[in-house]
C-alpha cells in the first residue's frame, strides 16, 4: 500500500544518521514510501509494529534506485527510551497521532517478530501469514524456539541489521532489499536441511508477496545464535601479534600459530563446496565462458587503471594472466559463497562456520544468485591470509618504525604459511596447472579491486594488494 500521510523527508533525515545506509554522500530524494503490513503476531500491550519499503532515487551521474526495509514502532505518546531510533511524528489513518520509532532497536517490537516465528512454528505448514498484507513468517522443523527471552541489537554491523533473541536464536534483517530469493537464505535452507556442520543452522524467514505482481521479497531471516564463537579475522590477528611478540621465533614456533586452523578452515570450505555441488545445480561450461570471465576479470582491470595510477606498471601481467583464463576449455560453476573473507567466519567450540551467504554488497541480486566457480570463495580467502599480518604490521609502524623490514618480513612469513596450509586442505594435494591458472586470476582480480578501495578510502594500504600483484607478475 502506497503511503501518502508519511512526509518523506522524516526517512531522508534518518537514514543518513545510520550506518547500514549505503547511499551515503549521494544526492537522493525519497521517491516513493510503500506500506508491507502489520507484523501478524502482535504482543497484547505493545506497540503497533509495521513494515515499509522506501524507494530512493539518486540524483547523480550514476543514477539508479534503491530499496530500503525500515520496520517502524507506532506508539500513541513519546517513548524516551527510544530517542535514539526516533523517525518521526504523523496522523496515521484511523489510529491517530503517533510517534514512530526503528523498530529494530525496540524490544517490545522485536517481541512481536519472535512471537510471530513462534506462531508460525504451530502451524502445521510452518507458516503464520497475513493473507491481506502478503507478509508471512516461515520455520523450518527441527528446533524449538523459546519465546520468553529478550532482544539484543548488535550495533557493529554496516549493511543489515541483526538482533539476538537472549541465547537461542539470531535474526538479520536485510536492509537494502530486491525481489526475489536471497542467497543468504536459500543456501542456508539447504545446507541445514542437509545436516552441514559449517553453518549456523536455518531456523526461519521473513518474506513479502506483492499481491499486484507476485514478487516476493525476503525480509529476514532466523537462525542459530552462535554465542561464544569468535570473528576468523580477530583470531587470525591474535596470532599475528603473538607471532610479533616473539622476535627470535619463527612462525610455525609461535604458540599461537594459526596453520592448524588454516587447515581445519580449508576443509570446511570444501566440505561446504561439496553440500552446495549436491544440492544446487552444478554446470561444466565450455570456452564461452573462460573468455566471457577474462573479459569481465580484464574489463575490471582497465576501469581501475585510471583509478590507481601504481597498476600501470603490472598491467601487462596482469593481462597475461587474465588470458591464460581464456585459453581453458571449460569452467565449472556451481553456488558459492560469492564474499568470502576471515571476517565471514567464525570459530566455535565444535569447528569452523562459514557465515553471510548473501554474496557481494556491490552487486545486484540477480547477480549474485548466479553460479561461479569455487575458486574465487579460496581466492578471497587466500587474500584476507594476506591482509590479516599486515595490518598488524601497520599498527606497530608508528611505535617502532626501525622495526619496520623485520616485521614485513614477518608478516609475509605468516601470510605465506598460512595461505599453503588452508589451499593443500583444501585441494587436497597440489593444484593442477588448470585450477592454478583460475586461483591465480581470482586473486588477481579480488587484488585489484582491493587496489581501488584503499585508494579510495586508506591510501596508505594501497601497497598490500600491490605487493600480491606485483607476486602474481613475477
Amino acid at each position: 500500500m502506497k503511503v501518502e500521510h508519511i512526509d518523506p523527508s522524516v526517512f531522508v533525515d534518518y537514514l543518513g544518521k545510520t550506518r547500514w545506509f549505503g547511499g551515503k554522500g549521494r544526492p537522493f530524494e525519497v521517491s516513493g514510501v510503500e506500506r508491507l503490513g502489520d507484523v501478524p503476531g502482535g504482543c497484547e500491550g505493545g506497540p503497533r509494529v509495521v513494515v515499509h519499503l522506501v524507494e530512493l532515487t539518486y540524483h547523480d551521474p550514476e543514477g539508479g534506485t534503491d530499496l530500503y526495509q525500515v520496520p517502524l514502532s507506532l506508539y500513541t505518546d513519546p517513548e524516551g527510551r527510544l530517542d535514539h531510533a526516533f523517525i518521526g511524528w504523523w496522523e496515521e489513518p484511523d489510529h491517530g497521532w503517533v510517534h514512530a520509532y526503528d523498530a529494530l532497536h525496540d524490544k517490545e517490537a522485536m517481541a512481536c517478530w519472535l512471537s510471530s516465528f513462534v506462531a508460525a512454528e504451530a502451524n502445521p505448514d510452518g507458516t503464520l501469514s497475513d493473507a491481506t498484507s502478503g507478509l508471512a513468517f516461515h520455520r523450518l522443523p527441527g528446533h524449538v524456539l523459546d519465546g520468553d527471552v529478550h532482544s539484543t541489537l548488535f550495533t557493529g554491523e554496516q549493511s543489515n541489521s541483526s538482533v539476538a533473541f537472549g541465547e537461542d536464536s539470531l535474526m538479520k534483517v536485510f536492509r537494502k532489499v530486491t525481489p526475489g530469493e536471497n542467497p543468504d537464505i536459500s543456501v542456508h535452507r539447504e545446507l541445514t536441511r542437509a545436516g552441514s556442520e559449517h553453518v549456523a543452522d536455518l531456523y526461519g524467514w521473513v518474506e513479502w508477496t506483492d499481491p499486484g505482481s507476485g514478487e516476493v521479497v525476503q525480509l529476514a531471516m532466523l537462525q542459530q545464535f552462535l554465542r561464544t564463537a569468535t570473528d576468523g579475522f580477530d583470531l587470525a590477528l591474535s596470532s599475528v601479534r603473538n607471532l610479533f611478540a616473539e622476535a627470535d621465533l619463527h612462525a610455525h614456533e609461535v604458540g599461537g600459530d594459526f596453520a592448524g586452523e588454516a587447515s581445519r578452515l580449508g576443509e570446511a570450505l570444501r566440505e561446504v563446496h561439496d553440500a552446495l555441488a549436491t544440492h544446487f545445480p552444478r554446470e561444466e561450461r565450455g570456452p564461452e565462458a573462460t573468455r566471457a570471465l577474462a573479459d569481465a576479470m580484464t574489463a575490471r582491470l582497465e576501469a581501475a587503471l585510471p583509478v590507481v595510477p601504481e597498476l600501470a606498471s603490472y598491467a601487462g601481467a596482469l593481462r597475461a594472466t587474465y588470458e591464460k583464463v581464456a585459453a581453458l576449455p571449460s569452467l565449472a560453476v556451481q553456488q558459492v559463497h560469492g564474499d568470502l573473507h576471515l571476517g565471514q567466519t567464525l570459530r566455535t567450540a565444535v569447528g569452523w562456520k562459514i557465515v553471510d551467504f548473501e554474496g557481494e554488497p556491490a552487486k545486484t541480486l540477480a547477480e549474485r544468485q548466479l553460479p561461479d566457480s569455487p575458486w574465487r570463495d579460496v581466492a578471497g580467502m587466500l587474500r584476507s591470509f594476506d591482509y590479516a599480518p599486515h595490518v598488524v604490521e601497520r599498527s606497530h609502524t608508528e611505535d617502532d618504525p626501525e622495526g619496520a623490514t623485520q616485521r614485513a618480513y614477518r608478516a609475509e612469513e605468516w601470510a605465506h604459511r598460512n595461505r599453503n596450509h588452508f589451499l593443500v586442505a583444501y585441494a587436497g594435494g597440489e593444484l593442477s596447472p588448470e585450477q592454478r591458472v583460475l586461483l591465480d586470476a581470482y586473486v588477481a582480480d579480488k587484488a585489484v579491486y582491493e587496489t581501488v578501495y584503499e585508494t579510495r578510502n586508506r591510501p596508505t594500504w594501497v601497497a598490500i594488494p600491490l605487493d600480491a600483484i606485483a607476486r602474481i607478475g613475477a
